[in-house]
Parts: structure tokens; sequence; C-alpha cells
């Protein structure tokens, strides 16, 4: 068998719910992308995990009053339960708080890199707040970034993917009292990334980056490459297994990076022959430089793709943007398509309900309308029955010319190499649409004096449609295409291909359901 592709997206960190803005990054795209590779035959290996460990997650627990393990633990079963509503599937979801064997690993993985003196220890300028009594690192200070001046948080700016190493934050304060912070000197342990210069730049070379993730890379060599702390003193998190560091715990960014080695890892198998990263832009900076370093620091070189997308901004005041809660009222099918037609690439984007409703309104107008049609006729027609004739009607020959160069599109959008979610959605629209004018042009037929049954031709050929959908549109909304599949009794998930345009045989009876087919 062939090695497994390995998707990754980004590890959340679990301090409150999934709202839109998640779904329109690197989720549900990376989902398209492994069920049209599974479909197609491929070995697909799709890991993410739940960034237990992170320091929002410990803020949010002092701020309500609760333990961390139980915030972490509560939003880890409320977002992969969303996942799950989504129609995400993940082949494993690292839990920190709860693998077997997942602190041992992380701990042994940083033990050896101290060992190889990849990891070293510094003294330098860290936050701390008086009031407080505590260092302040991560999600516990807030200040300017040094790179970009964007207001924000120790560690990556979320804006710019630019480190900072929290002591060089731009007036900072503590983000739990708001006081000015204080700058003492800590001992900290290192990545130093500048021993990794001439690889990694090698190593990006190869790759064919997004430009402004590129931009990022060569940056970072033109400016040289920093010292990333990699522990911070404090309670919550993993413990730094290094003599005279066992008060600090391991960064949340270094234990994401290597979570992603751990979501492999645990599967006991060999690396892939290539690896293809969704995350945000401000998460950058962990999947494309602190990872390919830990990679090349135990001799592993991956060939790896990069899809950044931008922030999907929620406007301030706007309620009703949870997961939850859009999905309960719009459904899966309808909340991927909205979120891959929207999707942020190249640009920041601004949620809109208005545009969320009106991908509803397509597929109720175009989709369910077209489907509904045809099976009121099936039912009238031929008894509920598939009809025992050939696909054909005014026009079939040249619709099929088109499905087919329709569908090699479709392929080129969904594959790995010219990955395009929002184009596909776009193609599976002009099949759609393309379709209903077939069948309204063909539906004067049933009108003839004589029709000696060429008005059951055209219902074949559109049936030969819709079955070719519960494969070609699985990936976007594979909650739809598993209830088509299951209407026109035929076994859904087959690959996206021109073999996929081919009605259920004859004499079969039609399943519809009582309500819509896709969304609701």
């Amino acid at each position: 068998m062939p090695t497994p592709l390995w998707i990754t997206a980004t590890p959340p960190a679990p301090h409150g719910e999934l709202h839109i803005g998640h779904l329109a990054g690197p989720y549900v795209a990376a989902d398209v992308l492994a069920r049209f590779l599974r479909a197609d035959g491929r070995p697909v290996l799709f890991t993410t995990g739940t960034a237990d460990h992170a320091v929002s997650v410990e803020e949010r627990a002092l701020r309500t009053g609760r333990k961390a393990a139980e915030v972490a633990e509560g939003y880890h079963a409320a977002i992969t339960a969303d996942w799950r509503r989504s129609g995400i599937t993940f082949d494993h979801v690292v839990q920190p708080l709860g693998d077997r064997g997942y602190v041992r690993w992380i701990q042994d993985l940083f033990r050896r890199l101290h060992a190889e003196g990849v990891i070293a220890p510094r003294a330098r300028l860290l936050p701390y707040c008086e009031p407080c009594d505590r260092w302040l690192y991560g999600a516990r200070v807030t200040g300017g970034c040094p790179r970009c001046g964007v207001p924000g948080a120790g560690g990556v700016c979320r804006t710019c993917a630019w480190p900072n190493d929290c002591g060089d934050l731009l007036e900072p304060s503590c983000g739990r009292c708001g006081t000015a912070a204080s700058l003492r000197r800590c001992r900290r342990l290192y990545l130093p990334l500048e021993p990794f210069r001439e690889t990694l730049a090698d190593y990006w070379n190869t790759l064919d980056l997004p430009p402004r993730l590129a931009a990022l890379c060569e940056s970072l060599i033109e400016d040289g490459l920093p010292d990333v702390s990699v522990g911070h003193p404090g309670d919550w998190g993993i413990a730094v297994p290094v003599d005279d560091f066992a008060d600090h715990r391991i960064d949340a960014c270094f234990e994401s990076a290597a979570m992603q080695l751990f979501g492999h890892a645990s599967r006991d198998e060999p690396w892939p022959e290539r690896t293809v990263h969704f995350c945000g832009f401000g998460h950058a900076f962990c999947h494309a430089v602190l990872l390919p370093a830990l990679l090349l620091a135990q001799g592993v070189k991956l060939p790896q793709d990069f899809h950044v997308n931008e922030g999907f901004r929620i406007q301030a005041g706007a309620d009703e943007v949870w997961a939850l809660d859009l999905l309960t009222e719009f459904g899966s099918d309808t909340l991927r398509r909205h979120v891959l037609e929207a999707r942020p690439v190249g640009r920041d984007t601004v949620f809109d309900r208005d545009r969320l409703a009106q991908a509803r309104q397509v597929l109720d107008g175009t989709w369910n309308g077209w489907l509904s049609r045809l099976f009121a006729a099936i039912r009238e027609e031929s008894s509920g029955l598939v009809p025992q004739v050939l696909p054909g009607g005014t026009g079939w020959d040249t619709h099929v010319r088109r499905m087919n160069r329709g569908v090699a599109e479709l392929r080129e959008a969904y594959s790995l190499d010219s990955f395009d979610p929002r184009r596909a959605v776009a193609m599976l629209d002009e099949i759609v649409r393309s379709t209903d004018d077939f069948g309204h042009v063909n539906a004067h037929e049933r009108r003839r004096p004589h029709r000696d049954g060429r008005h059951l031709a055209p219902l074949v050929a559109e049936l030969s449609v819709a079955a070719a959908l519960t494969a070609w549109a699985r990936p976007v909304m594979p909650e739809g295409a598993d209830r088509l599949a299951a209407a026109l009794r035929i076994a859904p998930g087959g690959p996206v291909d021109e073999d996929a345009l081919a009605a259920p045989a004859a004499g079969t009876r039609l399943d519809p359901p009582s309500g819509s087919v896709f969304g609701f």
C-alpha cells in the first residue's frame, strides 16, 4: 500500500467554542481535500488536535473560577462535536489531556532536543506583573507587536505572523489586571533557529509557498532567524523535563508543532511522501518554520504544501456566529458551502449573514427545486421506478460533453496541486443549473400526443446527473450527497470522474426524502 498523504489542520485552543471563522479557515477546506483524495483511492491521514495547554485556556479558567483541565476538556468535547456536525472527519484528533502516552512522547522529544544542543538556555527580559505576582507570556500579556505594532498577545503575532519574545512587546501589560508590566531577567530554554538557516532556506526554496508565506520566510532569513522560547515559568502545561527548569512548562507554540508530529507518530506508520498543512496566516510560523525545524532536527525532510487562509472577521457586536447555532439553523451543507465560497484567500473577509442566507436560497431554489421536480416526474411518469430506457433527450449529447468538461475542471479544483474549493462550488452550481435547464426544455416532451416513451429518456438523463452529484458534490456537501445517494438507492462516495455519470439501474424504486436533499 502507498504511504498515506498527511493532511494537518491547526489545533485550536479549547478556551471557547468554534465560530464560523474557524470553519471558514482550515477545517472545512482540509476536509474537502481529504474526502476527494479518499474517494479517488488515495490513502490519507487527516489529523489535528486541541491545544489543551494553551495559556488562553488557563486564563479562561482564572476568569471563570474553574480548573484549567475542566475548561480544556469541556471545550474539547464541544469543538469535536461541532466538527462532526460540520461533516469534518479526522482520522485522529489529538487530545493532550486524554491521549495515552502523549505527555511522555512530548517530553521525550524535548529532552532529546536538549541533549543534542538544539534547545539551549538563555537569559532574556520577560514581562512581570507585580500586583498578580506572575510572569507574563502568551495570553497572559498584551502589547504591541514589535514588528507591525498591532496590539496582540505574546508569542506569535496573529496579524503579521512574526514571533515575539514577550519582553520585546510594545508597552506590555498584564492580560488579567491591565497593569503595566515590569521587565525582569528570566532564564528560559530556547530553540535557536539561526543554526537551521541554510537548511531552512534551501527547504523553503524547494516549496511552492503562497506569496505572503514566502515573504514571511524570506524576511526571517534576511533579518536573522530568531531564538524561539520553548518554555516558561508557570503551573499550567507539560513540565519541562530538564534539570533546573522543573518549575517551567513547555511553550504552547512548540507543543502545537510537536503535537502534529505526535498525530502522525501515534499511527506507527512511516513518514509520508508529502504533507499538506492548512492554517490561518496567524499560525503560519508554527506550521512553516517551527514544525520543519523540528523535523529537520530529526533528519526528516518532507515535501510540504501550505494552504494558508487569511482572517474571516466577525463584526463587533455580531451575534449568532457560533458554529453550533449556525449548524442548527442552516445545516452542514449550507454552512460548508458558504464558508468555501467566502473563504478568506489572499485578504481578510467579513462574515455576512445575508450571504449565508443566500447560500441556503441557492440550495433550496436551484438544487432542491430541480431534484424535487425530477422525483415528482419519476413518480408521475414511471410510478417511482427508474425507467427502462437509455438517457437521452434534446441537447443531451451536448450536455454530456459539457458535463465531461465540467468534471475535468471540477477534479482540477479539488486536486492537491490546484486546490480551489471556491471554484468547485461554482462548477457544481453550473452543473445543476444547466441540468435544470435541460429538464425544463425536455419536460415539454410529455405534452406530445404521441410520446412513444421519448419523455422518459430525459428523466433518466437527469437521474444520471443526480447520481453523479452523489460523488461530485460529496467533498463539499457530504450530508446532502449521502441523502441523495440513499434516495437513488446507490452507494455514496465514488470518485469524482466521468464514470459517476450513470443513472441507477432500471427498475430501481427511488426513495426521495420527505424534505430537502441538500441543506434544510
